[in-house]
């Protein structure tokens, strides 16, 4: 049974920087999707930015596709809303929902019908994100799954993660949330999207296993180093697509920070299984 692999994992999707991890890893991973009683099982990789979930999710269709299986590999950032879309909530909500990333910026319903026609074997489009030029990728440009998949892989920074108490809203915990939204309505806003929209889709996941980092403190470098590998993958600088300095990727982590800490906190308890990290994505035994 010849494999469909619906995404070639190259430094200009989700680049990560990390070289990949070790066989037995992969391999145990794969053998626990395959297991999952679903007859098309929805596996999930979790890990905040520059982790290596996207990595992880390349190296389990790769071994996958050794040993004969059709598998669709998805990521919630490919899911974003378009730029006009944020833009119009920007207008309408907040400005800091112009940015895509936290919960609320993504267009929930386009994931659950691709899922929905994956699982039901049916001819798919799969949506594609282009971070560099901060757009949904034209439609003509998304690969087609013909036929059903024995296995989706879905990855993504806060799958699962659940929202937070109204009251740990009030405090702000960075320089943005201090100086952008004085009153909470942005933090607060995204942290009612995350209870009241996001749970229609994680019910869609059979497993999860979560990519723990060290912490918060080592986001900021890793997103960076995922920044230098999207923008290598485009050195002619293709349609203007420039993408973030260093000072633009410290200030748009901040973006994301709340939610990040909230899964440190919450996805050890959630996930089947968590491969705690060390500061260079090793995981410790």
């Amino acid at each position: 049974m010849a494999l469909r692999y619906c995404r070639r994992m190259t430094a200009g999707t989700h680049a990560s920087g990390t070289t990949g991890f070790g066989q037995q890893l992969v391999t145990e991973a794969l053998e626990a999707a395959l297991s999952l009683p679903q007859r098309v099982p929805v596996f999930a990789i979790a890990g905040l930015q520059g982790t290596g979930k996207s990595t992880l999710a390349a190296q389990l269709a790769s071994l996958a596709q050794a040993h004969g299986r059709r598998v669709a590999v998805l990521s919630i950032d490919d899911f974003y809303l378009t730029r006009a879309e944020r833009e119009r909530l920007a207008r309408d909500v907040h400005p800091l929902l112009a940015n895509r990333g936290p919960p609320g910026t993504h267009d929930l319903g386009l994931a659950a019908e691709t899922l929905d026609r994956l699982l039901a074997g049916e001819r798919t489009a799969l949506p594609r994100f282009d971070k560099l030029a901060d757009e949904r990728a034209p439609t003509m440009q998304w690969p087609a799954v013909a036929d059903r998949c024995d296995l989706v892989l879905l990855e993504g920074w806060f799958l699962k993660t659940p929202a937070q108490p109204a009251d740990e809203l009030r405090a702000p915990i960075n320089a943005l949330e201090r100086d952008e939204d004085r009153d909470g309505s942005w933090r607060g806003w995204c942290n009612a999207a995350l209870a009241r929209d996001y749970p229609a889709l994680w019910q869609r996941i059979d497993a999860l296993w979560w990519l723990q980092g060290p912490g918060f403190e080592v986001v900021p470098e890793w997103r960076w180093q995922q920044e230098r590998s999207l923008q290598a993958a485009d050195p002619a600088n293709v349609g203007g697509r420039t993408g973030m300095d260093r000072a633009q990727v410290a200030r748009f982590v901040q973006l994301f920070e709340r939610v990040s800490r909230q899964a440190l906190r919450a996805l050890p308890a959630i996930a089947e299984r968590t491969i705690r990290l060390d500061a260079q994505r090793r995981p410790i035994l």
